[in-house]
């Protein structure tokens, strides 16, 4: 639909441009062309698009936005190319021009969708600079929780939407790899293990958390291993070799663990871990003296941050370096940004960075973000930008926890999901006294528990809190991946049975729809390329969520009171092609985020 979008929008330039030829000479020469502010229509008895330009010109053409409308029209309908693709348009309350594409128009693009393995979705021409996405990001000897899930499942499914649309994506793992924890961690893996530093796979350090928590609980209470703590710390970061490889082995164990979990869920990432920035941060002070920006207060480098007005913030300023000489977040963050944008061989040359973490990071990023664009690291054009996402909570409406009020593991949380859909398919089949092996099942199960985790988070504004609930997310009804998944089964298997389930069946030409439930679902089908892109602008999945939603639905009515397979021709043919255009786009939005489909449930 955005391709007749957008030649419509040039044919009311057109006409406003031959109704208003001295306004419009006038605003070109000022750089701001008349714009016939074409959207889609507010309403289905509106038709299809809403021209609103005509209010808009009122006060600086000094005419009533009816008469404007009104010679708008005029061109409009005197124009053979706007006759061809638009029934006559109408004019609507104060000056509204409502625009009806002609059915035969929306009948072709049917057609060039389904020869289309893009469904229409043009890519961007020639790829460009690439887009980094910042996401997961975990802390190495830490397990994953489900306080990771959110930045996980929402950053690879803004990644998969970028590069779907054709832009080279970095899909960056920011891991917490540096810093002061590791000076206890290292310490107590020499004391405890110290055969490891010396035989390969000399010893497995298991679970994490585990080493973690014992090595936090010597530090807490030990001053003589918190004192060695601290000096392990120095030695790391003068690239002491002993302690390097007690690092290195700690690293490798997380990655191993992290790893496991990326595979269960589909996640490709690339790590590149705050020791990757560790070279650049003296650059970094150095480029924010340079600039002016750095100020000394008791004893840290600071910078002060700058209101809206450009009067100074209340809030606390980024310290950049502490008054003991050493970094922190802020110090690497500011050195990550520098070097994305940064063009090659000296960075990635991105135009676009875009950090998945959880809102209560939102201040921070504010004033990394803000020195950075005011140290002139951000080129012009360049977008920096944070993807905030609330908290998962239990159905208590609390921060989501176990019954001991520990956080709960990812990996046991999705154990549990493949477990539960497992109870609930092997109860259906009982029901329909199916008989499936075994293989079968547990493939269903594993797909269509991971799709629901997914699913319940992404169909979720990201900005807001959302309750998790097995119940709900494993619900064959509603808003659900398996309500979903099991509407791609339905209505494969309706194409499959007239024949249409593969690419290149042969269909209709031209295709023939005459009543209103078709009619609603081509236009549902024709707007999956703008929800495509209002993803990509917007960065949020949720808006795909509720579209594929809505269009299963749409489907639905079109199926219980429209004959498909007992039609005669053309419209049996007519409407098993839309049987498999809406399998193909329901197929490809859910992989657009990250979800897989079946052949059979």
């Amino acid at each position: 639909m955005l391709r007749l979008a957008h030649a419509l929008n040039i044919l009311l330039q057109r006409a406003l441009e031959s109704a208003f030829p001295e306004a419009a000479s006038a605003a070109r020469e000022a750089g701001t062309p008349l714009d016939p502010q074409l959207g889609p229509a507010s309403k289905p008895e509106f038709g299809d698009f809403q021209a609103n330009g005509a209010l808009a010109l009122a006060r600086p053409l000094r005419l009533a936005p009816r008469a404007i409308a009104s010679a708008i029209v005029a061109q409009l309908k005197a124009d053979p190319a706007v006759s061809a693709l638009c029934l006559p348009p109408e004019i609507a309350g104060p000056g509204f021009i409502n625009l009806t594409l002609r059915p035969e128009v929306l009948a072709v693009e049917v057609a060039r969708c389904l020869e289309d393995p893009r469904l229409g979705v043009e890519a961007v021409a020639g790829g460009g600079a690439p887009v980094v996405v910042d996401f997961s990001s975990p802390n190495i000897a830490k397990e994953m929780h489900v306080g990771h899930l959110r930045s996980t499942i929402i950053g690879d499914a803004l990644a998969r939407v970028l590069e779907f649309r054709g832009h080279p994506v970095l899909r960056l793992n920011h891991v917490g790899d540096w810093g002061t924890q590791f000076g206890m961690l290292i310490t107590h893996l020499k004391q405890v293990a110290p055969e490891a530093l010396d035989t390969a796979d000399a010893v497995d350090l298991g679970d994490l958390v585990a080493f973690y928590r014992q090595a936090k609980a010597r530090f807490d209470t030990d001053e003589a291993f918190q004192a060695t703590a601290r000096e392990e710390v120095v030695k790391l970061q003068g690239g002491d070799p002993v302690s390097r490889k007690a690092w290195q082995l700690l690293c490798d164990q997380s990655r191993r663990e992290f790893q496991r979990l990326y595979d269960r869920l589909d996640i490709r990432l690339d790590e590149r871990g705050e020791s990757f920035y560790n070279p650049y941060l003296e650059a970094v002070v150095a480029d924010l003296a340079a600039a002016g920006l750095l100020v000394s207060d008791g004893g840290a480098q600071c910078v002060f941050l700058e209101g809206k007005d450009g009067t100074a913030s209340q809030s606390p300023p980024v310290i950049v370096r502490k008054s003991d000489g050493g970094f922190n977040y802020a110090t690497t963050d500011l050195a990550a940004i520098r070097y994305r944008f940064a063009g090659p061989p000296a960075g990635d040359g991105a135009r676009r960075v875009i950090y998945v973490t959880d809102a209560g990071q939102a201040s921070h990023f504010a004033g990394v973000f803000q020195v950075a664009r005011r140290a002139g690291w951000i080129p012009e054009g360049g977008r920096l930008e944070h993807v905030p996402f609330g908290l998962v909570q239990g159905e208590d409406g609390k921060k989501l926890k176990t019954r001991s009020g520990d956080t709960v593991r990812l990996k046991e949380l999705l154990d549990e999901a493949v477990e539960r859909c497992e109870a609930d398919l092997r109860r259906r089949l009982a029901e329909e006294e199916r008989q499936e092996d075994g293989a079968f099942i547990r493939e269903v199960a594993t797909t269509v528990g991971l799709a629901a985790v997914k699913y319940a988070d992404l169909s979720t504004n990201r900005i807001t809190n959302y309750q998790f609930s097995f119940d709900r997310m494993l619900a064959l009804s509603g808003n659900t991946a398996p309500y979903l998944l099991y509407a791609v089964v339905r209505i494969a298997g309706i194409a499959r049975k007239g024949g249409a389930d593969a690419a290149g069946s042969a269909f209709p030409a031209p295709l023939v729809f005459g009543e209103s439930q078709e009619w609603a679902l081509v236009r549902q089908l024709l707007q999956f390329d703008a929800v495509i892109l209002e993803v990509e602008q917007e960065l949020l999945p949720n808006r795909l969520c509720s579209y594929l939603f809505e269009l299963s639905q749409v489907f639905n009515r079109f199926y219980d009171q429209v004959p498909v397979l007992k039609a005669a021709e053309p419209a049996r043919g007519s409407r098993l092609a839309l049987c498999r255009l809406t399998a193909d786009t329901l197929k490809l939005g859910l992989g657009l985020l990250g979800i897989p489909t079946l052949e059979r449930m």
